[in-house]
């Protein structure tokens, strides 16, 4: 071939490969649309992860508060202290003792904010609340349950509905023993997961159990009962 031919070719290769700035800027918004359509899935996909995470962990409590129970004459854990200073006895050593966890006492990030979260039964992936460098916990203990009590004790055979009394759910706030206005109420699609006494877990939607206009937690709700005893 030669030289003449050879720039023929080379420029009709050109037009061939080249983009001009019209593609360019066509191309550029056909990957914005097509992000702008993944990126919610993506972030679905994401927030129903952690959300599994958090009913697995919910899920480990109920099977540690059965099992503490089995091996106790039915007596479910005393709550301990709601700032998690206990150190002998309460929910958060007594059931981390029988499934074996991570003590909480020991967790860095129960008291340093700047530590990183690890991946545990402790903590909900969702939930972004640090330690106020006294103590962290991502869920809460339902105080009406043994009776608001640090020491105090129920049979888990005397609670008349447990399909539909609260044990353990989402934190809304820091404390580890606490009332109906401690729920958190925007994790896992603007709801909270209640682990209730006959170990199943099950999310609510927060208009459901949430007085907005009162700023304070439902106790009238048949099927998410604060006070076990109550009608």
């Amino acid at each position: 071939m030669n030289r003449a031919h050879h720039r023929l070719a080379t420029r009709a290769l050109e037009r061939v490969t080249a983009f001009t700035l019209i593609e360019l800027l066509s191309m550029v918004a056909l990957v914005g649309v097509l992000a702008g359509m993944l990126l919610p899935a993506l972030g679905n996909a994401m927030a129903r992860g952690r959300a599994a995470v958090c009913r697995s962990n919910l899920r480990q409590w109920g099977i540690a508060t059965h099992a503490y129970a089995a091996e106790n004459g039915d007596y479910l854990p005393p709550d301990g202290a709601p700032n998690g200073e206990s150190t002998e006895s309460g929910w958060y050593i007594d059931l981390a003792r029988t499934a074996g966890v991570e003590a909480y006492h020991r967790a860095m990030w129960r008291t340093n904010p700047s530590v990183a979260l690890p991946r545990s039964v402790w903590l909900c992936p969702a939930n972004r609340r640090r330690s106020n460098g006294i103590n962290l916990f991502h869920y809460c203990l339902n105080e009406g349950v043994n009776g608001q009590g640090a020491g105090r004790r129920i049979q888990a055979g005397v609670i008349p509905t447990p399909t539909a009394t609260v044990w353990l759910f989402d934190n809304g706030r820091l404390a580890a023993v606490a009332s109906a206005n401690h729920p958190h109420t925007n994790l896992h699609g603007a709801g909270c997961q209640f682990l209730f006494l006959d170990g199943h877990v099950q999310r609510w939607p927060s208009r459901q159990f949430w007085d907005f206009a009162a700023g304070r937690g439902r106790e009238d709700l048949p099927d998410l009962k604060w006070n076990p005893f109550s009608p």
